[in-house]
């Protein structure tokens, strides 16, 4: 898998966002120090996330429960 280049993110949720457009995988990096991929994540919604005032509220709203996604093991 190649590595995607995340962006930080202000947000007391999200600590960094990273998409792939080839795959529509969208990976949040949670600041617990979780990182989750979504799958089927469209470039829009990727998009959006980045804009919103509140990455949090939106992820709530559009992201979380919309798409299947897998929890990576942490990196050690």
């Amino acid at each position: 898998m190649r590595a995607m280049d995340a962006t930080r993110v202000q947000s007391t949720t999200l600590a960094a966002v990273a998409y792939d457009s080839h795959r529509d995988l969208l990976q949040l990096h949670f600041r617990d120090g979780t990182t989750y991929h979504y799958f089927g994540v469209p470039a829009r919604t990727h998009q959006e996330l980045l804009d919103a005032d509140s990455k949090g509220a939106y992820f709530n709203r559009r992201i979380r429960g919309q798409f299947p996604y897998a929890v990576l093991p942490e990196a050690n």
